[in-house]
């Protein structure tokens, strides 16, 4: 039926031979002779520019399509049975923290990957958080977000705000930036979508005396890189941001108290997944080890 599906389709015996079924022309021939031998009536007429479809072969087409459907069905049911899914692990990152994290995480489960399936996917912190939520995700390494009682937040590391500007900014040459040169400077600050990244940085600059009017607000790093580029604008980014600078964009680190932002493991109060008990009890063999033991031990 299938080598009658193809020459049906293609119009021709030796096209169907060639593209499609890599097989001899002499040999399809026998097959299809063999298969209205076996009908009783003819299914295609030859002639020098190629084959038609007899009535009866119009009506068999549709009926061994359907035929070998139901088979394709009947195979991947059997599949199914003989080998039952895995269950699965959906991680989710901040975009940019799978470089550092994707590893960590992965060696924490080495033992258990050849019986599961680990699914990663990269997106912002609140969409991260609403993956959560709805089920979508296992964990996730985010930021804290508001209005998300669903979900338990254990630390993971402090990361440290670093200066961004365009590579031949007069302040690239410095090893360390003062937040007192930014003023005067188009200052690029985080939306309220970055909530968490917006109030590290107001309260950072508001206990440092500096009083900076963003002239843009962005959400997400890939938005920041664009404007700073574009405007020569500096921001105040995560240190994680480094990973998507381009070579028109440059960092330099903050003389002095430098603020911080926090990253955290999510995940819902409502999952009962086996396999994030077994990550969860396994989170102090990540390479933060002390805050996450001190997070741990506060949970318990």
């Amino acid at each position: 039926m299938r080598y009658f599906i193809a020459v049906a389709e293609e119009g021709s015996i030796t096209l169907a031979a060639q593209r499609r079924l890599f097989t001899s022309q002499p040999s399809l021939s026998r097959q299809l002779k063999d298969l209205e031998d076996e009908i009783g009536v003819d299914l295609i007429l030859r002639s020098a520019k190629g084959v038609e479809l007899t009535e009866a072969g119009t009506a068999f087409l549709k009926h061994a399509r359907l035929a070998l459907e139901h088979v394709e069905t009947g195979v991947d049911a059997a599949n199914r049975a003989a080998k039952p899914a895995k269950p699965t692990f959906a991680v989710g990152f901040l975009t940019g923290q799978e470089v550092d994290w994707l590893p960590e995480t992965t060696r924490l489960l080495r033992d258990q990957l050849p019986n599961m399936e680990m699914t990663i996917s990269s997106q912002y912190s609140p969409e991260l958080a609403e993956a959560l939520i709805r089920g979508k995700l296992d964990i996730a390494f985010l930021r804290e977000e508001r209005n998300t009682p669903e979900l338990i937040y254990i630390p993971v590391t402090s990361e440290p705000f670093v200066v961004v500007m365009p590579s031949d900014h007069r302040l690239a040459t410095n090893e360390d930036i003062d937040v007192h040169d930014l003023a005067g400077e188009v200052f690029i600050g985080a939306s309220n979508i970055a909530y968490p990244m917006r109030v590290a940085i107001e309260t950072y600059l508001e206990e440092s005396g500096v009083a900076l009017e963003p002239s843009h607000r962005i959400h997400n790093l890939t938005m920041a890189m664009s404007l700073i580029a574009s405007t020569r604008g500096m921001a105040l980014l995560p240190a994680y941001a480094k990973n998507f600078l381009p070579w028109s964009v440059t960092s330099r680190p903050l003389r002095g108290n430098q603020p911080t932002l926090e990253l955290m493991i999510g995940y819902s109060r409502n999952n009962v997944s086996p396999l994030l008990k077994l990550f969860l009890s396994r989170l102090e063999g990540l390479a933060k080890q002390p805050q996450i033991r001190a997070a741990l031990s506060r949970r318990t």
